[in-house]
């Protein structure tokens, strides 16, 4: 039983507590009103949005997919391995998430382009191409989404009790088994959060994938860069749209609540 009592907060604190909290609800509370959800099932339902909605959802699925095979050994090379330099290329792997999208897609072009640093011998000795394909939007949202996986799951093995990998390594188990049947379980739900987090961000990913994958239906257009496309054509269709990655967002952060307030 939680023995704090409750504060009572002092006017002037409850006054620009509410101007805060009401400069987020007004905007969402707008668009929740000016949805025409008369409509709404058939914006939901018509070919454009169907083929950006499966778009999104394969891309951002691969990208989660890539993250965790990539974002995971990452995270545990922070969290258990000293080496120099560390603190840089800790802090260049998490750098998109304050890096404007916009230059990430630059920088994915000038890495992965034809004439990148890597595109180049991609496209000369396999043939392979990933601006403006699909392919370019899983990187652009890999890059921009792994370092909320990297982060969280870090945080869950420095957070662990590493007795229990101690105490099955002096019972012989080997490194691989203790990784698996030990470590892996225990951070099972930092990998999990941090996954969610992964997916939302990429679901919602626009500036990287625009700049990089362009904006192609039925090839690189995702829901956020159809919502944006839809503006200039169809106001009430972006609301609909937009409603939905609302919906989603807040369905994530719902279910994640506990992960930073501690409390269901």
């Amino acid at each position: 039983m939680d023995s704090r009592r409750p504060e009572r907060a002092p006017v002037w604190i409850a006054v620009l507590a509410a101007l805060g909290a009401a400069f987020f609800i007004v905007p969402l509370v707008g668009l929740v009103v000016r949805t025409p959800w008369g409509d709404a099932w058939r914006s939901l339902t018509s070919p454009d949005t169907l083929e950006a909605l499966r778009i999104s959802l394969v891309a951002s699925l691969t990208s989660t997919a890539v993250a965790l095979v990539l974002g995971v050994p990452l995270a545990w090379v922070y969290a258990r391995v000293d080496f120099p330099g560390k603190a840089l290329v800790r802090a260049l792997t998490t750098l998109p998430m304050v890096l404007p999208p916009v230059v990430g897609g630059i920088a994915l072009f000038l890495a992965f382009g034809r004439r990148g640093l890597l595109g180049q011998w991609l496209d000369s000795a396999f043939g392979i191409t990933l601006p403006f394909t699909t392919a370019g939007v899983v990187f652009a949202e890999t890059f921009v989404a792994m370092p909320f996986l990297v982060l969280t799951v870090e945080a869950g093995l420095r957070s662990m009790d590493r007795r229990f990998e101690e105490a099955a390594r002096t019972l012989g188990a080997r490194r691989w088994t203790v990784l698996t049947q030990v470590t892996l379980p225990l951070i099972a739900p930092s990998v999990a959060a941090g996954a969610v987090l992964c997916w939302a961000r990429a679901l919602g990913e626009f500036g990287a994938t625009i700049t990089f994958a362009g904006n192609f239906p039925g090839v690189t257009q995702t829901m956020p860069l159809a919502v944006y496309l839809l503006l200039g054509t169809n106001h009430e269709g972006s609301f609909v749209l937009s409603l939905l990655l609302l919906l989603v967002s807040l369905a994530v952060l719902v279910g994640l609540r506990h992960r930073w307030l501690g409390s269901a």
